[in-house]
């Protein structure tokens, strides 16, 4: 057999890994390529054998302390062959010292243990379909919002600076956003896009759960109801009652998993990940 030759997907070669993600089910957004290219360029990595691609992953360093890996996927037909491992430790490789999350299949995690991971807690994809609603007459366009306010609210759930990617991911094409002001300080805001199947709700920050359902009524107005996903942390009480009482049911779940200690966060507004591949 060849040998596997490791390489960077260019910004316009990120969609291999998106359609692989698609196949296996992840239902991207339509959007995500581009968006995901943003926060490092040179984070996605193929595998490739006379030229053809077996292998794929991401681990895409926001700063110099965090880094986020996604897209862990070998081509089932070569599968156990020992692509996976190297295209994986490529990724680590990428990440240097930094500290490393990823959201991963609950099956695999006893690998990602021999690799330093280490379980943070459970998130849980919810699906369904939901009527549209009535816009509430409170709520306001995100990109409306001082984005050094986003950025500081973003900073209490997430564990790196992201700010180039927050700009892109709320001012793509496609991609909705809304808010909730209180007082003149952020109090709950979201995104929603277009996905492969329906659209995903991330991220779904809020104060309360009040407030995360106040930027859910405006998101699902936004888009007319239909087809809904919203990925939950499963420690987050309010949010999992929040995704039931829509009538959303659980699609499957993750392992949130980390290497090291992160910056501590306020998973309780978390009512909605911004995604897996990406955190």
């Amino acid at each position: 057999m060849s040998d596997l030759q490791i390489r960077n997907l260019r910004p316009e070669e990120i969609s291999l890994a998106i359609d692989w993600a698609a196949a296996e089910g992840w239902n991207p957004g339509l959007a995500d390529a581009a968006c995901f290219a943003v926060p490092d360029a040179q984070g996605f990595l193929v595998g490739e054998i006379d030229g053809e691609p077996v292998a794929t992953v991401s681990c895409v360093n926001y700063d110099d302390r965090f880094a986020f890996l996604g897209f862990y996927i070998v081509r089932a037909d070569l599968r156990g062959a020992g692509h996976g491992l190297r295209i994986w430790n490529a990724a680590i490789a990428h990440a240097g010292a930094r500290v490393i999350g990823l959201d991963g299949v609950v099956a695999q995690q006893d690998n990602y243990k021999k690799s330093g991971f280490r379980l943070a807690y459970a998130n849980i994809r919810y699906g369904g379909t939901v009527a549209a609603l009535p816009a509430p007459a409170d709520v306001i366009a995100l990109d409306k919002v001082p984005f050094a306010l986003v950025e500081a609210d973003d900073a209490t759930v997430f564990p790196a600076a992201r700010a180039a990617f927050l700009r892109a991911w709320i001012n793509t094409r496609g991609h909705v956003g809304r808010a909730l002001m209180r007082d003149g300080r952020l109090a709950a805001w979201g995104v929603i896009r277009p996905c492969r199947t329906g659209c995903k709700i991330g991220p779904l920050v809020a104060d309360d759960r009040t407030a995360a359902e106040t930027i859910m009524q405006a998101l699902l107005a936004s888009a007319g109801g239909g087809e809904i996903f919203l990925d939950v942390p499963a420690v987050n009480r309010e949010a999992i009652a929040l995704a039931e009482a829509l009538g959303l049911k659980p699609v499957f779940e993750t392992a949130r998993m980390y290497t090291g200690p992160i910056p501590p966060l306020r998973i309780d507004r978390v009512f909605g990940v911004t995604s897996f591949e990406l955190g």
